[in-house]
C-alpha cells in the first residue's frame, strides 16, 4: 500500500471494521504481509478505506483476537506468523501439521438415531440405532475440531468401538480386527456459518465459518462401514489436495 493507491470500495453487505479485516487477514495469510512485515499505519488505513481510527482498531482487533497480528497503541502492529494447520485431503486419519501441538479429547460414546445425511450413507432409516463416538481436537491450547464418528449399532455393540475409551491403533486397526478392513474413503467439503453450538465450543473469535468434512469410509464389498462429521474452526485450517500428475 502507499499513497497512490486508490480507495478500497464499501461491499455495502459487511460492516467497514470486517471489509478491512477481510482484506488484511488475506494478506496476511498469503505470506504479502509476513512476520517481518508492518502492516499498514493507521493513518493509511483510515484513508483507503474513508474510515475513521476507531473502525481501523476495531478491525485490527479482529485479527488480533484471531492470533494473526500483534502490538500494541503506539507501537507497530506485526502479523504473530501463525499458519493454520494443514490437513490432507484424502489421508485417514488425517494428520496436523508437524509442529502443532494436538491433543484429541474423547468426550462421549452413546447410541442414537442416525441424522438423516449419516442415516443415507449407510442405506438405513433416519434415526435408526447407531453408535456415535464424539472427540475433540484441541491444538495449542485451544479447540479447532469437532469430530462425531457413527457406527452401525449391530456392528459396534459388544466392541471396543461402543466403549468409552480411546480405541488402540485407532478406528481403522480396529475395524480390521473385526474383520472389516477400511479400503476408501470419499470426503465432501463445505463451509457454512457456525451454529451457536459449534460457536461456543469452538471458542470461535467472531464471525468465522467453520468447515464441514463429512466423510464415507468404505470396507469389503464397497459397504459403508464408518461415517465421520468433523467441524472444523475455519481460522484453524488448511486443507490440501494432491493430484496426480497429467498424462
Amino acid at each position: 500500500m502507499n499513497g497512490r493507491d486508490p480507495e478500497i470500495p464499501d461491499d455495502r453487505h459487511r460492516s467497514r471494521q470486517r471489509q478491512l479485516a477481510g482484506d488484511l487477514r488475506a494478506l496476511i495469510l498469503a505470506g504479502d504481509i509476513g512476520p517481518d512485515q508492518r502492516l499498514p499505519s493507521t493513518a493509511e488505513l483510515t484513508r483507503r478505506y474513508a474510515v475513521n481510527n476507531q473502525t481501523v482498531t476495531r478491525a485490527l482487533a479482529i485479527l488480533k483476537a484471531e492470533g494473526l497480528i500483534t502490538g500494541h497503541r503506539g507501537r507497530s502492529v506485526v502479523p504473530t506468523g501463525r499458519r493454520p494447520a494443514v490437513v490432507r485431503a484424502g489421508h485417514y486419519p488425517a494428520p496436523v501439521t508437524p509442529g502443532r501441538d494436538a491433543v484429541t479429547h474423547l468426550v462421549d460414546v452413546s447410541e442414537t438415531g442416525a441424522p438423516a445425511q449419516v442415516a443415507q450413507a449407510f442405506g438405513i432409516p433416519a434415526g435408526e440405532p447407531v453408535t456415535v463416538r464424539h472427540q475433540v481436537l484441541v491444538l495449542d491450547g485451544e479447540p479447532a475440531e469437532l469430530v462425531w464418528t457413527y457406527y452401525p449399532a449391530d456392528l459396534a455393540r459388544g466392541t471396543e468401538l461402543a466403549e468409552s475409551r480411546r480405541l488402540r491403533g485407532g478406528s481403522p486397526a480396529v475395524l480390521t480386527a473385526l474383520g472389516h478392513p477400511l479400503r476408501h474413503a470419499v470426503d465432501q467439503v463445505s463451509v457454512r456459518p457456525a451454529t451457536v453450538a459449534e460457536f461456543l465450543a469452538l471458542q470461535l473469535p467472531g464471525d468465522i465459518p467453520v468447515l464441514r468434512q463429512f466423510r464415507i469410509a468404505y470396507t469389503d464389498g464397497g459397504r459403508p462401514i464408518e461415517v465421520t462429521v468433523m467441524i472444523k474452526a475455519g481460522q484453524q485450517f488448511e486443507i490440501r489436495y494432491e493430484l496426480p500428475a497429467p498424462d
